[in-house]
C-alpha cells in the first residue's frame, strides 16, 4: 500500500534525496518503537489510553524528529534541536519504561532489553549531536 506512494516521489525527485533512514540512529529508533508498541499489546487494556500511549507517542517522536532534523540540517541550530527533542523523547521512553517495570507489565529481562537498546539509541543521538558535520549539509548556515 505505502510503496506505490513512496515510488511516486522518487520518480518525481521529491523524496528521493530522503536519506535519513540511512542513519543508525533511525534505523535503530524505528526497530525499538516498533518492539515497544508490540510490548504495550500486552499491558492491561486498562493503561490502552494512560501508559501504552505515553510510551508510544514517545517511542515513535524520536523517529519523526530525526527525519525533521534531516529536513532542517542545512541550518545548525535548527538540526540541533531537533536533536535535542529526540534525546528528550528517548528519556521519556525510559521514564515509562520505568513504570512499566513497576507495574509489573514487563520482567526484568525484557525491561534490560529494552532500556539497553534506548540506551544505544541515545548514544547514537549523541553522537549526531556531537559531530554534526558529519550529518548535516555542507556550507551549513547559521541562523540567529
Amino acid at each position: 500500500m505505502i510503496r506505490p506512494f513512496l515510488s511516486t516521489f522518487a520518480k518525481n525527485g521529491d523524496m528521493a534525496t530522503s536519506k535519513f533512514r540511512n542513519w543508525l540512529a533511525y534505523q535503530k529508533g524505528l526497530a525499538l518503537a516498533i518492539s515497544i508498541r508490540n510490548l504495550c499489546s500486552t499491558f492491561p487494556t486498562s493503561e490502552r489510553w494512560k501508559l501504552t500511549d505515553q510510551i508510544t507517542r514517545s517511542s515513535r517522536s524520536v523517529c519523526a524528529n530525526l527525519a525533521e532534523a534531516y529536513g532542517r540540517r542545512a541550518y545548525l541550530k535548527h538540526y540541533q534541536a531537533k536533536l535535542a527533542d529526540c534525546i528528550s523523547e528517548n528519556y521519556e521512553t525510559q521514564v515509562w519504561l520505568d513504570l512499566a517495570l513497576a507495574h509489573n507489565y514487563l520482567t526484568e529481562a525484557h525491561y534490560a532489553k529494552y532500556i539497553t537498546a534506548s540506551e544505544e539509541v541515545g548514544r547514537l543521538l549523541s553522537h549526531m549531536r556531537n559531530n554534526p558535520h558529519q550529518f548535516t549539509k555542507a556550507g551549513t548556515r547559521s541562523t540567529k
